[in-house]
């Protein structure tokens, strides 16, 4: 096994410094695969070698992209983007606490709370408990976004996110909710959300969506933000800049007394301005011990959501901003959200608490001087 710098042994459990790393995965350009030792590697390989099976089935051409790679023969993409291999589900020690769907897929305690519409308000002490886990999940997603680069895989950067996790003592909330093989969504291109890492490299000119859950102390923190990889065409930049600004003025708006379904009309009115179309199967969400719950905020116009904000309320705000339709077709994997006529999508999301004046984003970045600014790519 080849020495590599320091990362963390990849073996179930382990959590030991690691300086190896395997040699076909170096020799596959598969990215990760660090162990601390020989016997860790070889305790792990009847699971690793499934990496290699997957990536050697791919198959690859002379600027290493897999071009034999196709889990669903027939099926018509709406745009350039394919499904690559993945790496195996990565695991998450017992000492970390864990919500209710960890082990077997289904958020029992979700489904039990749809049959009440109530909004939730929460008290000081899950306040609290909210602003801790939405301060961890914003380190995370910074964390992810130090390493994204031209070349590096969408895998890799789970494997960074899973471990930015678990060094806070955090679950990664998608990670087995309703299945969800991996630790975050990172959508790329005309992806409108719910992308599942996967071994193809970022391109110059990607767009990426990073999508960042984690469960702490018995809640959870939400966002994720688009991202520029390499140089992006200025149509791109003008997508993204144009989402920032929706959730910027539905933000804006937030406050004791405004009906929820006030936020799309304010969404929709700035992306139509611009030429863009708010896509309308996914909607924010209320948010706490529950990851997904009441109430819905939908991104469009004319909308029929129920309720109006009171303080205590947490809830996110994630507009999903296209350049052509609004209308989403579904990979057959059942999770990928793309754009059915293949043109690009941004979104950005922040988990906000209702003040009695207005309301706080919990998962905002903290600039260099401590007080809190939304991020600009611009």
């Amino acid at each position: 096994m080849a020495a590599v710098a320091i990362r963390t042994c990849e073996s179930p459990g382990c959590q030991q410094p690691a300086k190896l790393q395997c040699p076909t995965c170096i020799k596959l350009g598969i990215q990760g695969s660090f162990f601390c030792a020989q016997d860790c590697f070889k305790q792990n390989w009847s699971e690793h070698r499934k990496v290699h099976k997957s990536a050697k089935a791919a198959g690859t051409d002379d600027n290493n992209k897999p071009v034999t790679y196709n889990p669903w023969p027939g099926y018509r993409f709406t745009g350039k983007l394919k499904p690559w291999p993945q790496s195996p589900r990565r695991e998450v020690p017992d000492h970390i606490q864990k919500p209710d769907y960890a082990e077997n897929g289904v958020p029992l305690s979700e489904i039990k709370s749809k049959q009440s519409m109530q909004i939730r308000v929460l008290n000081e002490e899950e306040i609290e408990k909210m602003q801790v886990a939405c301060r961890l999940a914003r380190e995370v997603l910074d964390t992810a976004a130090r390493h994204i680069k031209v070349g590096i895989t969408t895998d890799e950067l789970d494997r960074i996110v899973h471990e930015a996790c678990l060094e806070r003592n955090c679950y990664p909330s998608p990670l087995n909710y309703h299945g969800f093989p991996k630790s975050c969504c990172t959508s790329v291109n005309e992806v409108i959300c719910h992308g599942i890492p996967d071994t193809r490299p970022l391109e110059d000119g990607d767009l990426l969506n990073i999508d960042i859950t984690i469960y702490y102390n018995g809640f959870h923190g939400d966002l994720n933000e688009t991202f520029f990889v390499g140089e992006v065409s200025e149509d791109s930049k003008q997508l993204v800049k144009v989402t920032h600004e929706c959730l910027s003025q539905a933000i804006a708006s937030v406050k004791p007394g405004v009906k929820y379904r006030e936020i799309g009309n304010i969404i929709q009115k700035h992306a139509q301005a611009h030429g863009y179309a708010v896509v309308k199967s996914f909607c924010g969400h209320g948010i706490h011990e529950l990851f997904h719950t009441a109430p819905s905020v939908p991104h469009y116009a004319k909308n029929k959501a129920f309720g109006v904000m009171k303080p205590g309320h947490t809830f996110t705000i994630e507009p999903m901003i296209s350049q052509g339709t609004w209308r989403d077709e579904i990979w057959p994997d059942n999770w990928t959200a793309v754009t059915q006529d293949g043109k690009r999508s941004a979104q950005f999301e922040q988990t906000l608490l209702v003040t009695e004046t207005g309301c706080d984003i919990l998962t905002i970045r903290p600039d260099d001087n401590g007080r809190p600014h939304f991020l600009s790519q611009m």
